[in-house]
């Protein structure tokens, strides 16, 4: 099963990206975790504290593997020793963080987007593990081709209207890109209207809803860098019966 995750900013799609991970390996599932969104909050979440090298700073090894003389780059370099290198594993997790693809002011990337390309594409198809992304809401990192190796889209949405006119522009950046099934995550729900406004803003979509947690939040002010799992039962038990259907 190969996850995409995005939403707007501060719609906890990292938080769901970390509880969805944890829930998977509770369940005895081999689990790759990738942070994809460049404001890197995943290994946090996932309550690794040790430092991560992003694989879009690998200069040496990106030249070694892309090339990039005289504007020639190899497109589809062998990166599996890369994924064994510099891949992270915390309590039955593996993690690795992508890294910017491109820097205000900076030369071209298109090294560097080759060969995070080439990361995502091996985890994509040639991986057997659970691969749960957790996306910009541009969702950069991912091609054509590599958006067809993606079984579902989660979009995380709160019940506003921006967040929501966000989570349709999403919706159409994924389906443009391949990935033909998309569910909307409603996450940290207070009350049923809350509910009922998201169902009436997004009458045709299939919408999984997450209750607010205070707890998450007492977590997110102390220094403890202790991992809080969202209670994602429902949309857990969606993505096995998608899983059971693919």
């Amino acid at each position: 099963m190969k996850l995409a995750i995005s939403g707007k900013g501060g719609t906890g799609k990292t938080t769901i990206s970390a509880s969805l991970a944890h829930f998977f390996a509770g369940d005895g599932y081999k689990v790759y975790t990738i942070d994809a969104d460049p404001d890197a909050n995943l290994a946090s979440m996932l309550g690794i504290t040790e430092e991560v090298k992003p694989l879009a700073e690998l200069k040496e090894v990106i030249a070694d593997k892309v090339g990039g003389q005289n504007g020639i780059f190899t497109l589809n370099p062998d990166v599996s020793d890369v994924l064994k290198d510099y891949t992270v594993d915390h309590k039955g997790l593996k993690f690795i963080q992508m890294g910017r693809v491109k820097r205000a002011n900076s030369s071209c990337y298109c090294p560097e987007n080759s060969f995070l390309r080439a990361v995502i594409d091996t985890l994509v198809f040639n991986r057997e593990e659970v691969v749960i992304m957790d996306m910009g809401a541009g969702i950069e990192h991912l091609t054509r081709g590599t958006s067809r190796g993606v079984d579902l889209m989660l979009i995380a949405c709160e019940p506003t209207n921006i967040s929501l006119e966000t989570a349709e522009v999403i919706k159409n950046l994924a389906l443009e890109s391949g990935i033909s099934r998309v569910i909307f995550v409603g996450n940290k729900i207070r009350t049923e209207e809350e509910k009922e406004f998201m169902k009436e803003s997004l009458p045709d979509e299939e919408v999984i809803f997450i209750d607010y947690d205070i707890q998450l939040l007492k977590s997110g002010r102390e220094a403890s860098r202790e991992t809080v799992v969202l209670d994602v039962d429902d949309l857990y038990e969606k993505i096995i019966s998608e899983r059971e259907e693919i």
